[in-house]
């Protein structure tokens, strides 16, 4: 399933997660045709959370879960790890709905860090968490501009406790070379994404829900779930496909696969971690356009990611999450540029997977009334945590809907039934893509060597041209 780089980087397999962890024994597939109260197509994050809500809110619903490979195969088993209060859309819903329904928002996703600890722990799914909080830096005097408003900008939406820090400060945290400035938020835990999905499928299983692995859906219709080995029919089929749901038939144009690539090094000696310093385990982030996301992992090693091939061509997906020899290189040198004292540490693996973006960068999650059809996602690199709020909701729509329940504060939030656009045909598509990122890097390169301290209007051009603002 893997290959090896010339450098000796392992190369896909999966992720580095898996190779840590281990690959899971496969569930058996679907064997004919079925029925179920609730068929949850995706065992990701988003399919498996919902499952262990509704099962748990109401433990006589028959509840199926078909997943194309293995649960966490996807962005579950793949991401940074960063289990955060991010969430994509939410100026857009200020703009759309108030800024109160935004806040709203915002409050949820911090509470539900807090949820994903309580429920993995509850479940006895150790993760490797470490609540460490999430520092941002600015390593430019145009990310310091940007840090700066993107810190006021959160305190408006209600995050009090979220604290600005100098270079003196940062330095104290994480010794990030360059670094003039960063905001840190309590919000926010590192883990171990592929213990998390494995630790929740068994808690899913222990509930009674019936999960079919290597069973790929092809069409999602009312009542109906189809695979090649049979149909699953059900009154609610909700969708959980995030990066994967091109591949269902008419969802080509519904959330773009945005490809996101990571590597981790080979573990640190005491001597490396005293030279960056991270003694609090939080996880990292950047100011740049094209951002890039890491942590220390458990184990001693640091995880980074970024974008490296950006999308696709037709919004086709990878097998094993191998990644081009260039990517591996352009992260290593974010690793060195950020910590120049590890130049010669090892890579030892290398790993992509996509995340699901829509046209107007929306995270949502709905419930079609009339068909019993839902779906969430479009999560837009924040899934970790947003799957949990995204879960959670759509229980409250299937419980409100079959009238188990009432209306929820939940369903009050501005996501809920947000409609977007679809996005372009090819190739429209994949040269928009394409012109953003490289739009992206190119401001990147000049704030890094022009020092200004106005953003690139070229990042700005990108934004607008994406339907990011």
């Amino acid at each position: 399933m893997s290959s090896s780089l010339s450098s000796g980087v392992v190369n896909g397999g999966i992720s580095f997660w898996y190779a840590d962890d281990g690959l899971p024994p496969v569930r058996e597939p679907l064997g004919g045709n079925a029925s179920a109260d609730v068929v949850i197509v995706g065992g990701g994050y988003t399919g498996l959370w919902t499952a262990y809500y509704l099962k748990k809110a109401a433990p006589f619903l028959r509840i199926t879960v078909l997943e194309q490979r293995f649960c966490g195969y996807g962005a579950s088993g793949r991401n940074g790890g960063w289990l955060y209060n991010g969430v994509a859309g939410r100026d857009r819903y200020a703009r759309l709905h108030g800024h109160e329904a935004a806040t709203r928002l915002q409050r949820a996703m911090n509470d539900t860090v807090d949820e994903v600890i309580r429920s993995a722990a509850e479940e006895g799914i150790d993760a490797d968490v470490h609540k460490g909080g999430v520092l941002e830096v600015a390593c430019t005097p145009a990310q310091a501009a940007r840090l700066k408003e993107f810190c006021d900008n959160e305190s408006a939406f209600g995050e009090q406790d979220r604290e600005l820090y100098g270079a003196r400060e940062t330095a104290e945290r994480i010794r990030v070379a360059g670094a003039v400035a960063s905001t840190w938020t309590p919000h926010g835990a590192r883990l171990h994404p592929v213990k998390l999905v494995k630790g929740l499928a068994a808690a899913v299983e222990r509930l009674g829900v019936t999960i079919h692995e290597s069973t790929p859906v092809t069409e999602i219709r009312q009542g109906h779930a189809v695979t090649p080995y049979g149909t699953v029919r059900a009154p609610y089929v909700l969708r959980c496909t995030e990066g994967f749901t091109a591949s269902l038939k008419g969802q080509r144009r519904t959330w773009l696969p945005m490809n996101s690539s990571m590597i981790a090094t080979e573990p640190l000696t005491d001597a490396q971690w005293e030279s960056v310093g991270w003694a609090g385990h939080q996880t990292l982030g950047d100011l740049a356009h094209a951002y890039m996301y890491a942590q220390r992992t458990a184990d001693g090693r640091i995880a980074l990611g970024g974008r490296g091939v950006p999308y696709r061509f037709g919004s086709r997906t990878d097998n094993d999450g191998t990644t081009r020899a260039a990517t591996v290189e352009a992260l290593r040198e974010i690793l060195v540029r950020l910590f120049p004292s590890l130049a010669g540490l090892r890579i030892e693996h290398a790993w992509s997977g996509v995340l699901g973006v829509p046209r107007d960068w929306c995270a949502t999650v709905t419930l079609d009334r009339s068909t019993g059809l839902g779906w969430a996602g479009g999560y837009v690199g924040s899934g970790v945590a947003t799957a949990n709020l995204a879960a959670r909701t759509l229980r409250d729509l299937v419980q409100q809907d079959s009238g188990q329940a009432g209306r929820t504060e939940l369903l009050a939030l501005p996501w809920v039934g947000h409609k977007v656009r679809r996005w372009e045909p090819e190739p429209l598509r994949w040269l928009g893509v394409q012109g953003m990122y490289a739009a992206y890097r190119e401001a990147d390169r000049r704030e890094r060597t022009t020092h200004g301290v106005r953003p690139s209007r070229l990042a700005r051009a990108a934004d607008r041209i994406a339907g990011r603002h």
